[in-house]
Parts: structure tokens; C-alpha cells; sequence
């Protein structure tokens, strides 16, 4: 406690002098809760927490030099200078992150303890979190699942009776004792300024979830000494209350305890002058430390991928295939191959997918094939969690327009955490969805928004065309160090392909010529990658040769064929299923404006959808979608000029 008090303390003057440059958030007061939640932990027990997270951190054992050279932006910072004060970690000492997004943290500590659980090692998580989260719908996500699984996992709530400036009476309807019992958790309540009481805690919580016992919730009272942020003018809280906490100051409790029970005062005061000899030395060292070098902006964006040559195609004779096989005959064989692979979202194990992909592979690998409820945030961040703790998750978002739902896991948390944490997070994650207009599914169930997760440094996104380019690439996909969005077309699912062997792998970030040509580039990907063959299919009959390029993978990007065919054809048209502003059309026509602008004979065409929603009505959505008639018509236009 003296550790986190003397740390909290220095980084106020530090951030007042202008050597920590982010905001800070601090955790004065709640020491006793953080020591108390992390003491009875085993090194492999892991914890998330929140913006206000030192403390936590500290008592998990990370180093409070890695920690001040973090704050104060140094290279031998906890993240390399990357995460700063609302963003330390150590996942090599089960410490998956302080988080900027509020309530965040606990679905990534339902992953973790999914890892536990499957690999059996008796391990348990523990989220903190503070009394405002509860609003978010992250908590009952988190929690529900939790209970619904029957996970290790101890929600620790620090409710220091504010949510930033409001207090907690004006932010929930019921108390937290209700909220648990209505998800089946058991509830503890703890004062949080008492160390020995949150140890205690801490102690019967963690042997109930280790026992296999229901998750717990623990409601940890504290307060914090200083405002929201610093700098905080702390208009919504009187100076008397402050005095009041601070006479329950969490370090004076216990010190008073122990000299009760016969510590002498002067070895007290010698613990506290061998902690600040500590810490000063700490800040000495880290404000010495060096900057990150500007040379390594790009460095912990994305793991370095495993060389993968590209195969020889399957025989056109080989025994044919669906796309719906490939998914299902790609899950198998890595579930097979790799014990850390395991698949979960909506009605995958025992519904077998609403398409019916996944059926049987419950049965064959049971509790690693798992049905969640229709948690979109609480299924994603769980992939986070169990990828950081080094398993493969596969998770399903089963239709790409519900990405809206569960945004910030893939946005700010499996995107982000690699780079925020120096490197330190593994993410080898695969996020499974599906999209395709044609069906009259209407504007929520059919949306091409691949453009919206390519733009997320980070992100890897792959869009397969065929069944055998979809085999390759989604074991690639779950093979691969990164996270992974595969995004397959409803529309394809019966669409049938000669049978690669077993062991066929595609490379994640290259494109392919699908169909040589001399007088016209045409690029496209997933469905409309054959709307675009019939199309130059349709105009090579009038003398007209069209190249066709499937992108395969929309981020990374492979342009490289992309130019060299804009060499020789000196004409380039780009058709896409996604509405045309913006999208991914965009991107590539201004790559070969910039890099073949002197091969190019004409301008540069884009064809899509209309910039509407997707319609309803059948005559309406055929107006909007492109076909192959339409790229034909283009492909005429652009050959004419």
C-alpha cells in the first residue's frame, strides 16, 4: 500500500511538471482494495482493470520503474512508450491491461477465464471495475456469461461512490446485491479500506470460483482522494466529505492495526523511508530512460506472419466441394491439429451454426465448440481474453451488420492491445461473420462493411471467393498472430469448387489473377469476384479482354499485382458489393493513381452499390446491388474512351 500511495503521489507532481504527458487518472485512497483483490492471487491468475489502474498493477507485481517510464512516454516503459497511464500491462504477469473504455476489461477477463477453464489449470481472473461501469452494457454481458458458463472469475467493484463526476445514486435504479442475485452470482460486500477485510474477500471468492463454485461479485467501498482526472476541479463533492474518507485513509487502518499487535512504530517508519528510497530511485531511472525512436512508429502493429508460398490450385477434377464444407472442413481440421483452437458464438455447437456450418464439430471436440447467448460484446472480448492468455479462439458474429454491436472489442481492445502494449499481447484471434444482399434480408442483414474494419490499423480482413481459397485462408486466419475478421458471403454457401488436400494454406495479404487479359484491369473480391468473371466472360465474346484480379484479403492490401496488370492493360475498373463512396474502391483507385498514373489511358472506374441503404423490395434491391450486367456495361464505357 505504502508502494501505490508513494507511486500515486510522485506521478501527481510528474504529471503537474509536465513529464507525463497523457491524462492520468489516480487511485489515491483505494490501496487497500487493489492489495487486498491481488494478494491471495497465484502468478498465473490474470486481472483487468481500468483507466484508474496503477494500483492494480503494482500489486500484481509489475515493476514501478517500467511503470514511471511508461507514464513518463520512455522505451523501457511496460508498453514501450505506447500505452501510457490508462493503458499498462504485463500479460507475461497475467496483467491484461488498465483500459480507457469503461467496463471494457471484464468481458476480455471472461476470455481469460474460458482459457482456464479449457486448459484446466485451476486459474482464475479478476475484473476490476468501478461502480459507473455498471451502466455499461459490457457488465451484463460479461456477467451473464460468466454465470451462464460457470467461470473462475471474480468481478471486483470499486465503488468509490462517484461514476467521473456524478454520484452512484443518480446512476442506478437498484444496488449491485440485486443486480448479482438476478445473474446468479454470488455477492460479497467488502470494506475496501480495510486491507485484511479485502484480503479475507479475496480469499473465500477465489476458493469458491477455483472449486468450480458460481462467479462471485464483490462490492469493494473505498473513495478516491483526488478528482476523476487530474486537474479535475471537483466542483460535485464538498471538502468535508473528503476529510471524512481521509480519516479512514486505508494505510492509517492497517498501520494502527499493527501497532496494535506489537509492530514497533520505528520499523514502520523505516518501511516507509525503504519505499521512498525505492521510488525515488525509480523515477530517477526512468526520467533517464530513453524516448521511443520516431523510426519505430509502425513496430507491434501487426505480428511478423509466418511465410506461407502459395499453393498450387486444387486439380479441376478433384471431388468437388461447397463453401458451407470449407468453413466446416477448415474448423475441424484445426480444432484437430491444435488444442488451443476452440470455437464459440450463437448457436454454433448444438444449433451447428444458423447455416448449418458448424454441425457435428460439437459433438467430435465438445466444451471447444461452445454456444454463447446473444452477447456480441461479451463473445468478442472473450476471443481478446482467451487470445491474450495464448489460446486460437474462432468466435462468430453471425451476420457482419451486428459488428455495430460489439464494436469496441474489435475497435479499441483485439485491434489496439498489441500495439498499446509494446508487443506484449498475443492476439491470434479469428472473428467469423457472414454478409450478402440479394435475399431481400433488408438494411440490418445485408451491409458490405469491410471498408468500415480494413480502415482499424491492426485489423486483418479476408474475403474469400471460392471453396477452396476459403479452406486455405480461414486455417490461415486461425494459424495466423493477429486477429482476423474472415467474412464469408451467405450467397456462396452452396457454391461448389474442386477439393484441396488437407493440408492446402493460403497466404493472408495476397491477391490473385483469377483471369488473364490484356486490354482492361477489373479487381474485385468475395461474391461479386464472379459477377465479374461472367462479366468479362459476357464482353470477351465482343473482342474485348478483361484481367480479373481477386483481392482475397481487403486488409492487408496486395496492390502489387494490382499495378503490374494497370502496366499492361492501361485501364483499370473496380466493382465491389459495398456502396461506392468510400469503400475500398476508393483506396485502391488512389494507390493506382499515385503509383501507375503515367500507364493509365483512361480514368478509373468504380462500381457498387447505390449510396442508400440495401432495400427491401426485390425490384428496388436489384437497382441497387451491381451484377455482372452492369460491370459489362462499365467495362464497355471504360474501353470505349
Amino acid at each position: 500500500m505504502l508502494l501505490i500511495r508513494g507511486f500515486e503521489d510522485r506521478v501527481a507532481a510528474l504529471y503537474r511538471d509536465g513529464e507525463v504527458p497523457g491524462f492520468v487518472h489516480l487511485s489515491t485512497g483505494q490501496e487497500a482494495s487493489a492489495v487486498g483483490a491481488c494478494w491471495p492471487l497465484r502468478p498465473g491468475d490474470v486481472i483487468t482493470s481500468t483507466h484508474r489502474g496503477h494500483g492494480h498493477c503494482l500489486a500484481k507485481g509489475l515493476s514501478p520503474v517500467a511503470m514511471f517510464a511508461e507514464l513518463m512516454a520512455r522505451d523501457t516503459g511496460t508498453n514501450r512508450g505506447r500505452g501510457g497511464s490508462m493503458h499498462i500491462a504485463d500479460p507475461s504477469l497475467g496483467i491484461f491491461g488498465a483500459n480507457g473504455i469503461v467496463g471494457a476489461g471484464l468481458p476480455i477477463a471472461v476470455g481469460a477465464a474460458t482459457a482456464s477453464r479449457l486448459r484446466a489449470d485451476n486459474g482464475l481472473a479478476v475484473a476490476f471495475f468501478g461502480d459507473g461501469a455498471v451502466a455499461q452494457g459490457a457488465f451484463h454481458e460479461a456477467v451473464n456469461l460468466a454465470a451462464v458458463w460457470r467461470l473462475p472469475v471474480v468481478f471486483w467493484c470499486e465503488d468509490n461512490g462517484y461514476a467521473e463526476f456524478s454520484p452512484a445514486e443518480a446512476q442506478h435504479a437498484v444496488p449491485l446485491a440485486r443486480r448479482a442475485d438476478g445473474y446468479g452470482l454470488t455477492h460479497l460486500q467488502v470494506d475496501g479500506n480495510d486491507v485484511e477485510a479485502c484480503v479475507d474477500t479475496m480469499a473465500r471468492a477465489a476458493a469458491q470460483v477455483r472449486a468450480d463454485g458460481p462467479p462471485v461479485l464483490v462490492e469493494a467501498t473505498t473513495y478516491r482522494w483526488h478528482g476523476h482526472y487530474e486537474g479535475d476541479p471537483e466542483r460535485y463533492r464538498t471538502a468535508d466529505e473528503r476529510e471524512r474518507w481521509k480519516g479512514r485513509d486505508p494505510l492509517l487502518v492497517h498501520r494502527a492495526r499493527l501497532l496494535e499487535a506489537g509492530v514497533d512504530a520505528t520499523e514502520l517508519d523505516a518501511l516507509v523511508a525503504a519505499v521512498d528510497r525505492e521510488l525515488d530511485e525509480a523515477v530517477r531511472t526512468a526520467r533517464a530512460a530513453p524516448s521511443p525512436s520516431v523510426d519505430s512508429l509502425h513496430d507491434f502493429v501487426v505480428r511478423p506472419r509466418p511465410v506461407v508460398p502459395e499453393p498450387t490450385a486444387p486439380e479441376p477434377d478433384a471431388e468437388p466441394f461447397r463453401m458451407m464444407d470449407a468453413i466446416h472442413d477448415a474448423l475441424e481440421v484445426e480444432l484437430t491439429d491444435d488444442e488451443r483452437t476452440f470455437v464459440a458464438g450463437i448457436d454454433v455447437g448444438d444449433g451447428g451454426n444458423v447455416f448449418g456450418l458448424t454441425r457435428g464439430l460439437r459433438d467430435r471436440f465438445g466444451d471447444r465448440v461452445r454456444d454463447t447467448p446473444i452477447s456480441e460484446t461479451a463473445i468478442v472480448g472473450l476471443g481478446v481474453g482467451a487470445a491474450m492468455a495464448g489460446m486460437r479462439p474462432v468466435v462468430e458474429i453471425m451476420y457482419l451488420d451486428f459488428v455495430g454491436v460489439c464494436l469496441d472489442q474489435l475497435l479499441n481492445q483485439a485491434a489496439k492491445l498489441p500495439f498499446m502494449t509494446g508487443g506484449g499481447a498475443p492476439m491470434g484471434l479469428t472473428v467469423r461473420t457472414q454478409f450478402g444482399a440479394g435475399r431481400s434480408s433488408g438494411s440490418q442483414h445485408s451491409q458490405s462493411l469491410e471498408a468500415l474494419l480494413a480502415h482499424i490499423p491492426g485489423l486483418s480482413v479476408v474475403m474469400p471467393s471460392t471453396p477452396a481459397d476459403a479452406y486455405g485462408l480461414l486455417r490461415a486466419a486461425i494459424q495466423d498472430p493477429n486477429p482476423v475478421v474472415f467474412i464469408e458471403n451467405r450467397l456462396t454457401y452452396g457454391m461448389k469448387g474442386p477439393r484441396p488436400p488437407r493440408d492446402h494454406l493460403l497466404p493472408i495479404g495476397r491477391s490473385a489473377i483469377v483471369r488473364a487479359g490484356t486490354q482492361i484491369t477489373l479487381v474485385s473480391v468475395s461474391r461479386m469476384v464472379h459477377e465479374a468473371l461472367a462479366a468479362a466472360e459476357a464482353v470477351a465474346a465482343e473482342g474485348l479482354s478483361v484481367e480479373v484480379i481477386d483481392l482475397r484479403t481487403v486488409a492487408p492490401l496486395d496492390l502489387g499485382p494490382v499495378l503490374e496488370s494497370v502496366g499492361r492493360t492501361s485501364r483499370l475498373l473496380i466493382a465491389h458489393e459495398a456502396v461506392v463512396p468510400f469503400g475500398i474502391g476508393a483506396e485502391i483507385a488512389a494507390t493506382v493513381a499515385r503509383e501507375a498514373f503515367w500507364s493509365l489511358d483512361a480514368p478509373i472506374e468504380r462500381i457498387g452499390a447505390a449510396p442508400t441503404p440495401a432495400p427491401y423490395a426485390p425490384d428496388l434491391e436489384r437497382a441497387w446491388l451491381p451484377d455482372r450486367d452492369r460491370i459489362a456495361e462499365a467495362l464497355r464505357r471504360l474501353a470505349a474512351v
